[in-house]
């Protein structure tokens, strides 16, 4: 395992050329959001083509930043692309493409006797529920423009809660990943797993988190994040506003 943002740790792991594949979020989420360092992953992807390792990166977090994740964002070109229930609203699903060349080499070590028609074998796969799911998601949802308006309210809420940290003079920190945005109990965002973790305050966050549901607001049950949706309006986020700001306030009483 390396850190998050580590280019020489990252290089030091594929030195021996015995690293088959290098499987990452482009940016971390589950911690916390995460962000990668100018450069960092376009570097990365060049170690994985220098060491002769596959480059896997999973977009169910971050197609939060618009259609084609942080992979058609920065330009990437993984070997492997995964993503999961986000483009079926929620339901038991997801999907993975493959560069042509891993594809073909994939070919030639698959019996056909081993596999059924579709390729996966088993009742859980391909359901026609979660594929009506998945469409319904794509071509209702998850569309250019329904991204350009979260993205936009996203950044408004993010401002909203920088404003109020400003104003309280709180060690606190945002992050924004496209329709998602965090706040963390940091001066300075983090930069790798380790330091999110660091900067979490368990009972601060069950405190804001009942202070908030009480105000109407329910945010990600672990760390203090915001999924901006379709449905979400501008006037939901100038309620979060105001209320956080009020919070804020009592806070530092």
């Amino acid at each position: 395992m390396v850190a998050f943002n580590d280019l020489a740790g990252m290089k030091k792991a594929l030195a021996n050329n015995d690293v088959a594949a290098i499987l990452m979020e482009p940016a971390m989420t589950n911690v916390g959001i995460v962000l990668p360092a100018d450069g960092y992953l376009k570097e990365v992807e060049k170690l994985a083509k220098k060491y002769e390792a596959l480059l896997i990166i999973d977009e169910t977090h971050t197609i939060s930043v618009g259609p084609g994740g942080m992979t058609a964002q920065l330009g990437l070109c993984p070997d492997f692309l995964t993503i999961g229930k986000a483009i079926g609203g929620g339901f038991p699903t997801g999907a993975f493409g493959m560069q042509k060349h891993v594809a073909d080499s994939i070919k030639k070590l698959v019996e056909l006797e081993v596999i059924d028609t579709g390729g996966v074998g088993g009742t859980l796969a391909a359901n026609a529920l979660s594929l009506a799911a998945m469409r319904a998601s794509l071509s209702k949802v998850l569309t250019a423009e329904n991204f350009e308006r979260m993205i936009k309210l996203g950044d408004r809420w993010a401002d909203g809660v920088e404003q109020a940290i400003e104003k309280y003079k709180l060690s606190w920190t945002v992050n924004r990943l496209g329709a998602r945005a965090e706040y963390m109990f940091a001066p300075t965002a983090p930069s790798t797993g380790r330091q999110a973790a660091d900067a979490g305050d368990f009972e601060l966050e069950q405190y804001i988190h009942l202070r908030m549901l009480n105000d109407g607001f329910l945010i990600t049950p672990f760390h203090n994040m915001a999924l901006i949706s379709p449905d979400t309006s501008i006037n939901d986020v100038d309620a979060h506003t105001q209320a956080f700001e009020k919070m804020c306030s009592d806070l530092v009483k």
